[in-house]
């Protein structure tokens, strides 16, 4: 791939068995669970390809291309890969899950138990619009819940006996309506995307982080009927603190009791490196905290190294990016943006911060 390859063993070697992950003992963390060796989350969200499409817009037709993602993603030093799921390719009525796509998960968790990777599965996704069913947007809150909760639990009986399961993600970047009711269940999209939804589109009087924290209840549930061992956690947005200004609703500490370890997405920026530490500490309630998202998107490499580095103590894990594009790849695209990628493995092979 023309620069080195991180290979401290912080993942299984290729065809070794992978062991079920847990907390560990002081709850800061993460073990192997029947070593009892600590486990460092060091991944890469596979959310699309390089030309934009999600992994259900091509995995029907290049299931090769897939296998050879994820291989690549595996000689980078990763241990961890997250996939996104739209719910809308998942569920073909509100009760009823689709079987070829539950098939394809089930294919999925047999390349990444292959590749000794793990999966942070993420659900309930509604990125590109037009793949929302028309049924799905149209039912109220109660029923879409329990829409949700059906997804969960066909997902959770499919992955159930894997131990190259991280954790569910229950959905990314949830949000509960505030003030005036919201026309639509989604936020406003970003590069063509919508990564941000809400679980109700009307607080209807009631207190946002109770809602948050029925639904997440709600969820969890839904999963432990088939899956009472893999861990469980929900993508937040950095304004997720009950601080003044902006908020999800998903304050930390109210969704904490319900969940096994806190996930956070956050991007450091030049310049603002301390504030990002601060907002990290924020996510420290109790629960292992682990940046499911992050990326040299508005800083350098240098910098977002920076704050992976100043992070370890505070973090247990980091998640950052990969879409099927090679580090050789990127540096022969000749674009700007595959350019950013090429100089931001550069960092990522380096291996979590020590």
């Amino acid at each position: 791939m023309g620069f080195a390859i991180f290979a401290a063993p912080i993942r299984a070697a290729g065809g070794a068995e992978t062991e079920p992950i847990r907390v560990s003992g002081d709850g800061r963390g993460f073990v192997l669970a029947k070593s009892n060796k600590p486990f460092v989350p060091w991944g890469v969200n596979y959310d699309h390809d390089e030309r934009g499409r999600l992994i259900e817009d091509y995995w029907a037709d290049e299931w090769k291309k897939v296998e050879q993602d994820f291989a690549e993603i595996g000689d980078l030093g990763a241990n961890v890969v997250r996939v996104h799921l739209q719910f809308g390719k998942f569920m073909d009525a509100a009760d009823k899950p689709n079987t070829a796509a539950l098939e394809r998960l089930g294919r999925l968790v047999a390349v990444a138990e292959r590749l000794g990777l793990y999966l942070d599965i993420t659900g309930l996704g509604c990125y590109h619009k037009a793949d929302v069913p028309a049924w799905y947007d149209a039912l109220d809150e109660a029923a879409r819940w329990k829409a949700q909760a059906a997804f969960w639990q066909a997902v959770a009986k499919t992955c159930k006996h894997s131990s190259a399961v991280f954790c569910y993600d229950l959905m990314n970047e949830p949000v509960v309506a505030a003030g005036k009711p919201k026309d639509d269940w989604l936020g406003p999209p970003f590069a063509g995307k919508h990564f941000v939804q809400y679980i109700t589109r009307d607080q209807a009087g009631r207190e946002r982080p109770d809602v948050a924290a029925a639904w997440t209840k709600t969820l969890v549930a839904a999963i432990r009927e088939h899956d009472r061992e893999h861990l469980v956690t929900v993508g937040l947005v950095p304004w997720s603190l009950d601080r003044p200004g902006l908020s999800s609703g998903f304050v930390p500490e109210k969704i904490a009791p319900h969940v096994d370890f806190i996930a956070v997405h956050i991007y450091p920026e030049t310049g603002k490196l301390a504030e990002s530490l601060d907002l990290l500490k924020g996510f420290t309630v109790g629960k292992p905290v682990v940046v499911e998202e992050t990326f040299a998107l508005s800083c350098s490499p240098k910098e977002w190294r920076e704050f992976i580095s100043a992070s370890r103590g505070t973090a247990a894990g980091w998640i950052g990016f990969y879409w099927g594009q090679t580090h050789a790849e990127a540096q022969r695209a000749g674009t700007i943006p595959a350019a950013m990628m090429a100089a931001w493995l550069d960092e990522f092979v380096k291996g979590p911060p020590k």
